[in-house]
C-alpha cells in the first residue's frame, strides 16, 4: 500500500526521493508528495493527486532543492484521496511527517488536542500523529525531536510506520514503526529510510530492517536505533541484493501480461535446487520440526488464500495430514482451539501483509511454535518471524493482481504436501520419482496453456460487455475457480462469482441466464461426470458456457458451450496449469474494457494496514 522514502544527502535530496517513491509505484496510491526541510529552518511541502512523475515535474519546475526530506504515496484509509489528505502532514509549519498503517485511537487524540488548541485540516488519522509529535516537541521534550517521536508513539494504538522532520533541525530524520515495515540504508552520500528496502536499491544495497517498536535518528554524522524500552540497540547494515527488484516493462504492454507469461520461468526457478523431497528444503531445522506436526494450519489472505485451500486438499490426499485453512483476517478475532503440534504455514506475495502477520503473532501467543512461511521476498519480515521458510522465486510482481506470485506459491506447497507424504510412508520411492518428473515438466505444461491466448482473446471479447459472470470448478479446482474470479473482478470491474459447481442448484442457478456467462473448469478426473451434469443445468438456462477442460476429457463445443483444452492430463498439479487460462481472460476482458490493469482502482499491491 502506502509507500515512505526519506532522505539526508550530502547533494540534493529531492532526486532521491522522487526516485524512490517512483519504485513503490506499483504498491497502488491515490495521491503523493514530498516534504524537505532548507537551511533557513523553513519546510515546504509539495502534493499531487496524480502520479508520481506529476510532483517530479512540478519539482523541476520549481528546481526545488534540500539536503533532507520526506516522500509518500498515500493509498486512501481515512478522508478522500485529494490534495488536503495526501501526505506528509505538517503542524504549524516546524513539523512534517508521513506516515503508514492505521492509528485505532486517532479520534481519542484528536479530541485531546483540539482541547489543547490544535486545529485539523484534513479527514486524515495521520495528521493526529503531527499534532501530537509538535506537542511532544515544543513542550515536554524542549525541542528534541526524538524524545519527541518516542512519547508520541508511546500514546498511538494501531499500526504505524512514520518518517518525521523538523524545521529546526534541517540535517535529522527520525524514523519509527509498530506493525508495518521500515527500513534504512546508507551510503558515502547519506542515509536513508523507507518502507520496502526497493526503494533505496537505486542508491544503496546496505539496508538494516527496524524491529517492531523500533525508532531511529538518522544524521549525516550516522545512524542510531532505540528499541520499544528506549534503549539504544544496533540493526546492522547487511548487503541485500537487489536482483530483478528494479523491474522493466519489456515488450509487453502490462507488467500483468508481463508476468502471466513469465510464470514457466518463475516456476523453474522455484524448483531450481529440487533434486529430492527433503525437509530440509524448508529449513535447516525442519527435519526435527516436521518429526512432531500432527497437523497443519494455513493463514492467508486474498489470493493466498486460495493457494491455501488447494493445499489443504493436497495434504489430505497425499500426505494424510490434517489441514486447517483460515481467513488470516478473520483468525485472530474468533475464538479458536489451538494444537501446539500443528505447523502453522502463513503465505505472503510480500511477506508484509498485515492481516497476515497479525494471525502469525496471534498463533504464537497461542502456543504454537512451529512456523513456516511461503513468501516472495527473502528480506521480508514474514520470512523473519518463522522458523522456517521457501522462498517462491517468482521476482518482482509489480501486477496488483497476482499471478506468477499465486503459481510459485501452488508450486512450493505441493512441495510441502509431497515432503510430508514422504515423512509419513506414503509416498514410494517410485512415486518420488514421478512426481519430481511431473515437477519438471510443469513450465512446459504451463508454457503451452498460455499459447492458447488466441483462442482466450476471443473469449474476453465476449465478455466486454457483461457486468456479471459465474464460475464453477470442484474439489482441487474450486479454488482455482474462486482465484479466476476474483481476477475478472479485480481488474475488469465485472462482478464474478465461484461457487463449488454442485452447490449450484442450491441458489446460485437462479441468477443463470441468457446475460450471465459460466466458466467451467473441467479437468479429467473422478468428479467430471459429476460436473457434466451440473454443465447441462446451466445450458438450459440458456447462459453461455466456457469451459477450460483437459485434452481427454470428452467435452466437445457446441451451440452455447465454447471449450478450451489445456493439456494432458496433469492429476494434482492440474490447477497450477487451468489457472493460467483464468488470468489471461481477466487481462484480455479487463484490456478490451480500458481499465487500468496494472493499478486496478481501490486496491494495493502489499495490504499492508488492517
Amino acid at each position: 500500500m502506502c509507500g515512505i522514502v526519506g532522505a539526508i544527502s550530502r547533494n540534493n535530496a529531492v532526486p532521491v526521493l522522487l526516485e524512490g517513491i517512483a519504485c513503490l509505484e506499483y504498491r497502488g496510491y491515490d495521491s503523493t508528495g514530498l516534504a524537505v526541510v532548507y537551511e533557513d529552518e523553513t519546510l515546504y511541502r509539495l502534493v499531487s493527486t496524480a502520479r508520481v512523475a506529476d510532483l517530479a515535474a512540478q519539482a523541476r519546475a520549481q528546481a526545488l532543492s534540500a539536503h533532507t526530506g520526506i516522500s509518500h504515496t498515500r493509498w486512501a484509509t481515512h478522508g478522500k484521496p485529494n490534495e488536503v489528505n495526501a501526505h506528509p502532514h505538517t503542524s504549524h509549519g516546524e513539523i512534517a511527517l508521513v506516515h503508514n498503517g492505521i492509528i485505532e485511537n486517532h479520534e481519542a487524540l484528536r479530541m485531546s488536542l483540539e482541547k489543547a488548541g490544535y486545529v485539523f485540516t484534513t479527514q486524515t488519522d495521520t495528521e493526529v500523529i503531527a499534532h501530537l509529535v509538535h506537542q511532544y516537541w515544543h513542550g515536554n521534550a524542549h525541542g528534541d525531536l526524538l524524545s519527541a517521536v518516542q512519547a508520541a508513539t508511546r500514546e498511538l494504538v494501531g499500526a504505524y510506520a512514520i518518517a518525521v522532520v523538523s524545521a529546526r533541525e534541517p540535517c535529522r530524520l527520525i524514523g519509527a514503526r509498530s506493525g508495518s515495515p521500515l527500513v534504512i540504508g546508507a551510503n558515502d552520500e547519506g542515509v536513508y529510510l523507507a518502507s520496502d528496502a526497493a526503494a533505496l536499491f537505486p542508491m544503496t544495497t546496505k539496508i538494516a530492517y527496524l524491529e517492531e517498536g523500533d525508532v531511529v535518528d538518522l544524521t549525516l554524522d550516522g545512524i542510531c536505533c532505540y528499541d520499544v524500552k528506549d534503549q539504544r540497540v544496533e540493526r546492522p547494515l547487511i548487503h541485500v541484493e537487489a536482483g530483478n527488484a528494479l523491474a522493466e516493462l519489456g515488450p509487453y504492454r502490462h507488467f500483468m501480461q508481463k508476468e502471466i507469461f513469465e510464470q514457466p520461468r518463475a516456476i523453474a526457478d522455484t524448483l531450481e535446487s529440487v533434486c529430492a523431497l527433503t525437509p530440509e528444503l524448508f529449513g535447516a531445522q525442519a527435519t526435527k520440526i516436521f518429526s512432531k506436526i500432527d497437523g497443519v494450519l494455513i493463514l492467508a489472505c486474498g489470493t493466498s488464500h486460495y493457494a491455501g485451500q488447494v493445499a489443504k486438499q493436497w495434504l489430505e490426499s497425499l500426505a494424510y495430514l490434517p489441514c486447517q485453512v483460515e481467513i488470516a483476517s478473520e483468525y485472530r478475532y474468533r475464538d479458536s482451539v489451538p494444537n501446539p503440534n500443528a505447523l502453522v504455514v502463513v503465505i505472503s506475495q510480500s511477506g508484509e501483509t498485515a492481516d497476515t502477520l497479525a494471525a502469525l503473532k496471534h498463533a504464537k501467543s497461542l502456543g504454537h511454535t512451529h512456523t513456516l512461511a511461503i513468501c516472495n521476498v527473502a528480506t521480508s519480515t514474514m520470512m523473519r518471524q518463522t522458523e522456517l521458510a521457501y522462498l517462491t522465486r517468482a521476482g518482482i510482481e509489480v501486477g496488483v493482481a497476482s499471478t506468477k506470485a499465486f503459481t510459485t506459491q501452488l508450486v512450493s506447497l505441493f512441495l510441502l504436501a509431497l515432503t510430508f507424504a514422504k515423512l509419513r510412508g506414503r509416498l514410494t520411492d517410485d512415486e518420488e520419482a514421478y512426481w519430481l518428473r511431473v515437477l519438471r515438466h510443469l513450465p512446459s505444461a504451463v508454457q503451452a496453456a498460455l499459447a492458447l491466448e488466441p483462442q482466450i482473446i476471443g473469449w474476453a471479447e465476449e465478455f466486454t460487455n457483461k457486468e456479471h459472470a459465474l464460475f464453477l470448478g470442484r474439489g482441487l479446482h474450486f479454488p482455482i475457480a474462486q482465484e479466476g474470479a476474483l481476477k475478472l473482478k479485480e481488474i475488469s470491474y465485472i462482478h464474478a462469482e465461484a461457487y463449488p459447481a454442485g452447490e449450484l442448484k442450491h441458489g446460485p442457478l437462479a441468477l443463470v441466464d441468457a446475460d450471465m456467462p459460466v466458466v467451467a473448469i473441467a479437468p479429467n478426473n473422478t468428479l467430471l461426470e459429476k460436473l457434466k451434469s451440473n454443465l447441462q443445468e446451466v445450458r438450459a438456462r440458456d447462459a453461455k458456457l466456457y469451459v477450460v477442460a483437459d485434452l481427454d476429457s470428452h467435452i466437445g463445443a457446441a451451440d452455447g458451450m465454447r471449450v478450451l483444452r489445456v493439456s494432458e492430463h496433469a492429476s494434482f498439479v492440474s490447477p497450477i496449469i487451468h489457472v493460467a487460462p483464468l488470468q489471461l481472460l481477466a487481462y484480455h476482458t479487463a484490456v478490451i474494457r480500458g481499465t487500468d490493469v496494472d493499478k486496478p482502482r481501490n486496491l494495493a499491491k502489499s495490504v499492508t494496514v488492517e
